[in-house]
């Protein structure tokens, strides 16, 4: 099925083809009109002998619509010329013409009642090129292009519909429709709401539930930005305790531990409790206990035996000295420690199992 801009693409061939053989252009025009048909076609992929605008309305009926909408507004009645009225009267459809539009109306009605779309389609266009700007006749055309999955065309007859009868709900529901459809649920919602006002009493139970809905989808959309915007200022900011790419802050690990100056519990000597209600050095710890292999290649680094040497003598060394460490040795600088690749490497290691524990519990 041809697309809107399709539709009118051929719409337009349709009238420069009709204005060759209807006395509006010459002969003389043929070649410039040829060349301008064939530009056309190439451009939006469609084929000059498509029938699909003759079966509906042609461009000047639609821009006759346009035009007879136009003449409704307050501010152009208000100076038109009394030879303009006489001609807007002498052009207003007779009364048998509104019984043939109501007719086809119906007969669209039955079309749609079959799911025959396209036909419902173009028995509601015969009928508004007899009474355009009808607004039943736009929205039961809305209605059956919104059931064709054409909710561009559907939104552009909707909104016609409102524009000249805003008192008229059902164009409202099918324009509150034709917008979500569209991924534009505030103006949805928009919709619904003047459809709820029109009908007063608080609307119909159908015009309240697209109202409900439109507007949870919007909240939805306000919340998937936030948690984005949430997302993007951990990103930057990193989580508490670990650097950059997610990797532990070292210095902060040597701050605890009372490495470069800084003084643990008892003279060096860190304080543990502290330490284990970190959650991220419970969950290293819980990972370092469960493999023994980590554990025997920690203790085999000569720089780590020292560590828990001077651990231990700073333990029992009383009071500490200045800087924080132990009468016996205290504890080593970790900053320092930091910087030998093999300690680096197996921290990376230790803290990887680690946060990828945290990252499972935060998910949940």
């Amino acid at each position: 099925m041809a697309t809107t801009k399709q539709r009118l693409a051929l719409s337009i061939i349709d009238f420069l083809s009709t204005s060759l053989t209807d006395g509006t252009l010459t002969e003389e025009d043929r070649d410039s009109i040829d060349v301008a048909i064939t530009c056309i076609s190439e451009s939006f992929k469609v084929d000059p002998t498509d029938l699909t605008p003759k079966d509906t309305q042609t461009l000047l009926q639609i821009y006759s619509v346009y035009e007879k909408l136009k003449s409704k507004a307050p501010a152009a009645s208000s100076t038109t010329s009394p030879s303009a009225a006489s001609n807007a009267a002498s052009s207003a459809p007779t009364e048998a013409q509104k019984a043939e539009a109501e007719s086809l109306k119906s007969q669209g009605n039955a079309a749609m009642a079959q799911k025959d779309y396209p036909k419902a389609i173009d028995l509601y266009s015969k009928a508004l090129a007899l009474v355009p700007g009808n607004p039943i006749f736009l929205s039961n055309r809305a209605a059956a292009y919104s059931a064709s999955k054409d909710h561009t065309a559907a939104r552009a007859d909707a909104e016609a519909a409102v524009a000249a009868d805003p008192k008229y709900t059902k164009a409202w529901s099918r324009l509150g429709l034709a917008r979500f459809a569209l991924g534009d649920a505030k103006g949805s919602m928009d919709a619904y709401s003047k459809g709820i006002e029109y009908e007063g009493n608080g609307g119909s139970d159908a015009m309240k539930k697209g109202y409900e809905t439109a507007k949870k989808r919007v909240a939805e959309l306000e919340a998937e930005g936030e948690d984005d915007d949430e997302d993007h200022e951990m990103t930057d900011r990193g989580a508490p305790g670990m650097g950059a790419g997610g990797m532990p802050d070292l210095s902060a690990l040597a701050g605890m531990f009372g490495g470069g100056g800084a003084g643990g519990a008892g003279g060096g000597m860190p304080d543990l409790s502290s330490i284990m209600s970190n959650p991220m050095f419970a969950s290293m710890a819980q990972n370092l206990m469960s493999n023994p292999d980590m554990m025997n290649n920690l203790m085999s680094n000569p720089r780590i035996r020292e560590m828990a040497n001077q651990f231990g003598a700073g333990g029992a060394g009383g009071a500490g000295g200045e800087g924080g460490r132990g009468a016996g040795g205290g504890m080593p600088d970790l900053s320092s420690l930091m910087s030998d690749p093999s300690i680096a490497e197996m921290a990376r290691n230790m803290m990887g199992g680690a946060g990828r524990g945290a990252g499972r519990g935060a998910g949940q």
